[in-house]
């Protein structure tokens, strides 16, 4: 573990609400909290115009954002975000997960859209400030957490297809407790075969809203299938799978190895997805990033070959993935239930995280 001595808070000025949000009503969000549905009493934000640069280091009341309807951004869709978790220790410390791989990931999305770039000292000061002041928000339950949302928008008031002169970021936080409320349990994945989520050159790699806007009509259309989440397959080829949604897809082999696709600009650079492949090849896993070509998938699930697949993100950290169908077939994966693999390696990336477990990697940066 290792304590985050830059970028200091201290550059953010503080201006605290005049009206937080009631003890009994906050303690009452963090006894049963919901992903994204409530938000602590405060946002981290920084300015930026192309005279001035980063300007304004702030962190300020929680409240709706005022825009001109003629704002860049909601014409012209230049806007990136990240998703990250601060986690309160056994001794009441709060830490996050590898924070400089999210800042990493922010500034290359930042450049494919136009953006300015926010340096990592920003990126991180700002959550550490944030969390500073609302770390009363920090829930200590079972699998719960504060989730963070780092975000940039185009805020020139402008029409015109070019760059924004102006922009904005900022830093929200909502308590969130664990993704699967009655334990891990597996999902049946539909394999889209007619949309597309990303293409070659495209802004797949980049975590920006349109590439999960383009990814509604699918899912939508899989709910009314009776299922919970949609895979993707590549734009060329027809052939290889990708991603889900908004989750990376991991496959395991009987023999223990283990095939992911490779990140190759039309899918996101999963910081969770990193983090387990590491983990994977430590417990002796052979890992091997390659196409998986769903033909090759489709066999492999009917003779036994391929015995777990699981996708994994920030949010649900590793979600099993128990059946997999389309127009043209509908397999169980495994025996349908979470696989020990699976189990096992979220168990330990988890502990990692909320302190139960030696830190070996360095991942964890304390915040307060």
């Amino acid at each position: 573990m290792s304590t985050l001595t830059t970028p200091s808070s201290a550059a953010f000025a503080l201006h605290r609400t005049d009206h937080p949000v009631p003890d009994a009503e906050r303690a009452a969000a963090l006894a049963s909290p919901r992903f994204g549905t409530v938000f602590t009493d405060h946002m981290a934000r920084v300015s930026w115009t192309h005279a001035d640069g980063w300007t304004d280091r702030r962190v300020e009341p929680y409240g709706p954002l005022q825009l001109d309807p003629a704002t860049a951004v909601l014409h012209y869709a230049q806007e990136i975000f990240e998703g990250l978790k601060a986690y309160r220790h056994p001794d009441g410390s709060v830490w996050s997960f590898r924070p400089e791989a999210n800042a990493a990931r922010f500034a290359r999305s930042a450049q494919r859209l136009a953006l300015p770039e926010l340096s990592e000292a920003d990126f991180l000061g700002a959550i550490r400030a944030l969390v500073e002041v609302d770390r009363e928000w920090v829930p200590s339950g079972e699998e719960t957490s504060l989730y963070l949302r780092p975000f940039m928008y185009a805020s020139e008031r402008f029409l015109g297809v070019r760059p924004s002169l102006e922009a904005e970021f900022l830093v929200i936080a909502s308590p969130v407790g664990p993704y699967f409320a009655g334990g891990v349990k597996p999902v049946s994945i539909w394999v889209s075969q007619q949309y597309h989520r990303a293409g070659a050159g495209g802004t797949g790699a980049a975590k920006c809203g349109g590439n999960y806007a383009a990814s509604l009509l699918p899912q939508q259309e899989a709910y009314a299938k009776g299922f919970e989440q949609v895979c993707f397959l590549d734009d060329r080829t027809g052939t290889q799978l990708e991603e889900l949604g908004g989750m990376n897809v991991v496959v395991v082999r009987a023999d223990g190895s283990v095939v992911t696709p490779p990140v190759s600009g039309t899918i996101l650079e999963g910081v969770t997805r990193s983090s387990i492949l590491q983990l994977l090849s430590d417990a002796g896993h052979e890992v091997s990033e390659r196409p998986v070509l769903l033909d090759e998938l489709r066999r492999d699930l009917a003779d036994g070959s391929v015995t777990e697949v699981f996708a994994c993100g920030t949010a649900a950290v590793m979600t099993p993935i128990g059946r997999l169908a389309s127009d043209d077939f509908d397999l169980v994966v495994g025996d349908g239930e979470a696989g020990p693999v699976t189990m096992r390696i979220r168990a330990e990336l988890t502990d990692v995280q909320y302190g139960r477990a030696a830190d070996r990697h360095g991942w964890m940066h304390r915040l307060v």
